[in-house]
């Protein structure tokens, strides 16, 4: 696989305009980009590292409406959308870890992680795009400088700054297909030593499905004070959710059912919902001290989410309650030591969290509840990462990372509880591991425009409470610690970077062991430790300010994902002895295309395109990839229409023009063999905007 990787990268550096050995192309003249890859601000353009910036002005020419649907717009990264109804529900995979994609994928809010010890996934609605400053996707292993899973690599949204626009204030109202409404303010404000800028934002939509009105309300404060030689930064921040839960539409041709085609936009589940509620804080003092940077840093999060469930007449209710503390010190200094100039990052990272869940049959009984889980988990890694300027050529880096992870759990029961007759509790439990981390990377210069790139990394991760919380093959509950996920990654690329122009295309290799995965046939297991998997494949993108009015972007994937080999036990009710030795992980289209293009055809006038294509993929819990039926192939097309009129803009959106019916998650059935469900995602649809901005 490494000459493969040469080969390719030779090929890839051949192809490119006006490549030579000795080449005395101009440099670069595109702008070198502020990044937090080495987690102080910093450029990128010199360093090893495999890279995407969705900037500001590139959130806004898209007719995304979401965080994660400008993600998928990116090479590498493949979502998963339940309802298609302001990203509720919607996961994020960065380099083809499938259903397990959001474990594996470390996404941060300015710097500071979201993801939490359970399976709830990040509320991306939490974000709203108008906020959104930039986007910075570092691919690959990235758990030397940020831990526990951040195995895929790691997506860190960035939120505005009040010195970004100052003392300017904005309203924007928009109306859309599914009677939905969407209304929003932002105002700045900010002097020689002070800036504050507040953000405000409420959704409401009946969504695509019966039974899926999502209601989002969200708001933020971020304070700024200048100090000499810094900054500090306080951000507060809450959300709200209600969100009604249409379930899925099933198949199964044996029995000529097929709820697609019949009552696509149906609801199988018209009595179950969920609601969200978020707070969070952190601050952040940022000095510049003799020899370098100190950023010591803060946060507390709390997390409450509601949901409830008929089962068919056989209801569970649930609430839980997270509070997340984190403390993050971290310094930056270049000593004087032999091989080149050298440029240290050594930090901590402590991260506790309390989890509590209640569970009982009713909202009127949840004060009685049956099962109580109370866990609580605490990470602490140390790391240092030196990046070295070998030569005006080859830039280096390195870097460790060793973490402790320490978890407590226990389940108290109540068989007198209302719903309780037939229920059980978990012995108590408890989990200590030590992991480690190391990167090695290379960037060699061709020529002032064409550099190689080259990586090598372990990465890991730790289950999570919902991950070990299982019952046995007596349906009796019970803490099933697992071993943590390691995993394996190289990396080769070739970059070029001229006037207006920019292409890098990447190899990578990821060897996964330990992966922590469900095991849906085998009654008693849940999630368990699987055998080695393997993540093969290519990566191409591409940006071309083809001139002053028009900019065209590409973005290719081809993903290679297997189970190398393995055997899952089965049970009398499922099938036996599922063989996944050598088979495609579900939820990982092999091929995935995006072309875009953006075209300024007055001044002020703007219409920008995105087509988007995703190959077929093997549905969740098909890991045999025996069931005869993959999620199909789609083509999606988006179009953007905006206008600036003084202090207005204007813009209209059509998703989905050309009307396809698709859906890109889909589950099997383990106990009936033709059986799967599926979520549809919405046909066209629009919508339109206004905004208006106060100066």
């Amino acid at each position: 696989m490494k000459s493969h990787y040469l080969i390719v990268a030779a090929l890839c550096a051949a192809a490119i305009p006006g490549y030579a050995a000795d080449s005395t192309a101009p440099a670069s003249e595109l702008s070198p980009i502020v990044v937090t890859a080495s987690r102080f601000k910093d450029r990128v353009d010199d360093k090893p590292v495999n890279m995407t910036v969705i900037t500001g002005e590139d959130i806004r020419r898209s007719a995304a409406k979401t965080v994660p649907d400008i993600l998928s717009e990116q090479a590498g990264i493949q979502i998963h959308d339940f309802f298609g109804n302001n990203a509720a529900s919607t996961t994020v995979d960065l380099r083809g870890f499938g259903i397990t994609g959001t474990q594996n994928t470390l996404i941060l809010v300015d710097g500071r992680r979201i993801a939490d010890n359970d399976l709830s996934g990040v509320q991306w609605s939490a974000f709203p795009l108008a906020n959104v400053e930039r986007i910075e996707i570092v691919r690959g292993g990235g758990s030397v400088l940020y831990g526990d899973g951040a195995v895929g690599g790691v997506i860190n949204i960035i939120t505005r700054s009040p010195f970004d626009t100052p003392g300017t204030a904005s309203v924007r109202a928009r109306v859309g297909s599914y009677g939905t409404t969407e209304t929003g303010i932002t105002a700045q404000y900010q002097n020689a030593h002070f800036g504050i800028g507040v953000t405000a934002n409420n959704l409401e939509t009946d969504g695509y499905r019966v039974n899926n009105q999502n209601r989002q309300t969200n708001a933020s404060a971020d304070v700024r004070m200048l100090t000499e030689g810094g900054e500090v930064a306080i951000k507060l921040a809450t959300d709200h959710q209600g969100l009604r839960l249409p379930g899925a539409r099933q198949v199964q041709p044996s029995t000529g059912v097929n709820q697609l085609v019949t009552d696509r936009r149906g609801a199988q589940t018209p009595l179950d919902y969920s609601q969200r509620n978020g707070n969070r804080m952190t601050i952040d003092w940022q000095q510049r001290v003799a020899g370098g940077d100190f950023n010591l840093g803060a946060g507390w999060r709390n997390k409450e989410q509601i949901s409830y469930f008929d089962f068919g007449g056989f209801p569970d209710y649930r609430v839980a309650d997270l509070d997340v503390w984190s403390f993050s010190p971290r310094m930056r200094w270049s000593p004087n030591l032999p091989g080149g100039t050298h440029t240290l990052v050594a930090g901590l990272d402590w991260y506790h969290w309390d989890y509590r869940l209640k569970r009982s049959n009713s909202t009127a009984n949840i004060m009685s509840p049956y099962n109580v889980i109370d866990a609580n988990q605490q990470n602490a890694g140390v790391y240092l990462h030196d990046t070295i300027k070998v030569s005006p050529r080859l830039t280096l880096t390195v870097g460790l990372r060793h973490e402790r992870f320490k978890a407590n759990a226990a389940d108290s029961f109540d068989a007198a509880a209302p719903g309780g007759a037939f229920g059980s509790g978990a012995p108590a439990g408890s989990q200590n591991e030590s992991e480690h981390a190391y990167e090695a990377g290379a960037r060699y210069a061709l020529t002032p425009a064409l550099a190689l790139i080259g990586k090598t990394a372990r990465s890991f991760r730790f289950a999570n409470v919902d991950e070990v919380y299982e019952s046995s093959a007596t349906f009796t509950n019970q803490f099933q610690f697992l071993r943590p996920q390691t995993a394996q990654h190289h990396e080769l690329g070739v970059e070029w970077r001229q006037a207006g122009a920019w292409i890098r295309a990447a190899l990578f290799e990821i060897n996964v062991h330990d992966e922590i995965h469900l095991d849906a046939f085998t009654t008693g297991i849940g999630n368990t430790n699987l055998p080695p998997s393997r993540r093969r494949g290519l990566e191409l993108e591409t940006k071309w300010q083809a001139s002053r009015a028009l900019s065209l972007l590409g973005a290719y994937t081809y993903t290679d994902a297997r189970f190398r080999s393995g055997v899952l036990p089965g049970g009398a009710f499922t099938q036996l002895n599922v063989d996944i030795g050598g088979k495609a992980v579900p939820l990982v289209p092999r091929h995935k295309l995006n072309l875009g293009a953006s075209w300024a055809f007055t001044q002020n006038t703007r219409l920008s395109a995105m087509l988007a294509y995703t190959g077929e993929q093997f549905m969740d819990n098909d890991e045999g990839n025996t069931l005869g039926v993959k999620i199909p192939a789609y083509t999606v097309a988006d179009l953007k229409l905006s206008h600036r009129q003084g202090d207005w803009t204007l813009s209209a959106v059509i998703n989905n023009l050309f009307d396809r019916k698709y859906y890109n998650y889909a589950v099997r059935s383990q106990f009936v063999p033709d059986r799967f469900n599926a979520y549809p995602l919405p046909e066209r649809n629009a919508g339109i905007t206004a905004e208006y901005v106060f100066r």
